[in-house]
């Protein structure tokens, strides 16, 4: 699941309108969601209090396999309802398969003006965490430059610890966002390596906003009689809308430089505006929401291929296969993810048979959702998300079937407990 500051900052970009799905560094997150899941190792346990909507709190400790925890503090210029754990929607909290929204040009924060002058200020999000014992030091800070522009600082202090060897660690790592809707640009820059990069994805077909999608969607019907010579349109197949992006990246510490370049095809029917976050679900869809990915990093020789699709309400199946040109290793990986409901619920999402709403329909609330992966590389995980009344829980076990592994078939296990609460949750 989301750690509590991860999904203030998802809020925190919603309620000032910019779309982090239109990055390039992003592209894959449908088919990561399946393939890519973290499990929790040992007991975490994380506490968060939002006495108020511009200021945040949140608490963490590992109890296994060693004891330590952090405090983190997080402070934002908008108003912010998170809610509490027991009755957030829980599809929020959780990294799933999703065919997002078409790409819009982001729309900046309206002029305030007071007495014949202008005080509207940028909106901003500051975030820091210290890691006890070892006293590492995490910061973050987000503002909005202009309705397009949108700038981020990140900061990491890692003293050496008297109980290991390491070397301090420090680094400080730049990063500009330009987005036009169209077009998406992210320049970055890392200070412990003097890393330079830049990322770039194009979204090719109309963009939300320059026209009505379901209209370019739909096949023109033509009146009149039929030619003999005519013949008859092609039905099937997938349509959606295709993006394209590459990234440059170049150190000058290591004298180094590399690229990698990206395909993503994702089909419409499942994109919702970001309000539409509670609207009914058809079980039965015109076509599967499917995002298909391809990577191509030409100077390591690796080649990545991901499809994913929802196959039904509550089934998603994804598959990667990875392959290395210059020395010929592969790697096939599977995965699913399955949401659990609850029947007749009040409070559930609308189910519907059919497009087509009508009176008779079934309502029905996710409480959770089981995730699986299994690869060629003898690798197989399962992790369990759901929720216990207030209480959001993550239990996961990581297993081993290679020669390696059968002395000891389980590589990892654990189970995470977060709960936070708002002051401003109704």
């Amino acid at each position: 699941m989301h750690p509590f500051a991860s999904y203030v900052l998802r809020n925190y970009y919603k309620a000032t309108g910019w779309n982090e799905d239109n990055l390039f560094t992003n592209l894959t997150r449908s088919s990561d969601a399946i393939l890519d899941f973290t499990v929790p190792k040992g007991l975490h346990l994380s506490m968060s209090k939002s006495p108020n909507a511009l200021f945040k709190t949140t608490y963490s400790m590992n109890a296994m396999p060693s004891l330590n925890g952090s405090v983190g503090y997080i402070f934002t210029s908008c108003d912010l309802n998170v809610k509490s754990s027991g009755d957030v929607r829980f599809k929020n909290m959780i990294e799933r398969f999703r065919v997002y929204d078409q790409p819009r040009r982001p729309e900046g924060k309206g002029e305030e003006w007071l007495a014949g002058e202008r005080v509207d200020t940028r909106d901003y999000l500051m975030y820091g965490r210290l890691y006890i014992p070892t006293g590492r030091l995490d910061a973050l800070y987000s503002t909005r430059l202009s309705s397009n522009f949108q700038g981020i600082v990140a900061a990491i202090s890692d003293p050496p610890s008297p109980l290991s060897t390491r070397a301090n660690v420090n680094n400080l790592m730049l990063s500009l966002q330009h987005d036009v809707g169209k077009w998406c640009t992210e320049y970055t820059y890392s200070a412990e390596d003097s890393m330079w990069g830049i990322k770039a994805l194009h979204n090719f077909g109309r963009i939300a906003g320059s026209g009505s999608a379901s209209e370019s969607l739909q096949t023109p019907i033509r009146a009149g009689v039929k030619r003999i010579d005519e013949e008859d349109a092609v039905e099937g197949g997938l349509r959606g809308r295709l993006s394209a992006g590459a990234e440059i990246y170049f150190s000058a510490k290591e004298k180094s430089a590399g690229v990698s370049t990206g395909l993503r095809f994702s089909t419409i029917p499942d994109a919702k505006p970001p309000s539409a976050g509670g609207s009914a679900l058809t079980a039965n869809p015109p076509q599967p929401p499917t995002t298909i990915t391809a990577l191509f990093n030409p100077m390591l020789g690796h080649l990545s291929g991901a499809y994913s699709a929802r196959v039904s309400t509550d089934l998603a199946l994804s598959s990667r296969f990875d392959f290395n040109v210059y020395s010929y290793e592969s790697e096939w990986t599977m995965g699913a993810e399955y949401w659990l409901r609850r029947d007749n619920d009040p409070d559930g999402e609308i189910l519907m048979s059919s497009p087509v709403p009508t009176q008779e329909h079934s309502k029905k609330q996710v409480h959770g959702v089981v995730k699986a992966r299994a690869s060629t590389s003898n690798d197989v995980a399962i992790l369990w998300e759901g929720r216990m009344r207030n209480m959001l829980i993550s239990l996961g076990v990581i297993a081993d079937f290679s020669s390696q592994g059968r002395v000891k078939p389980i590589r990892a296990m654990g189970m995470e407990l977060a709960y936070f609460s708002s002051d401003d949750s109704e």
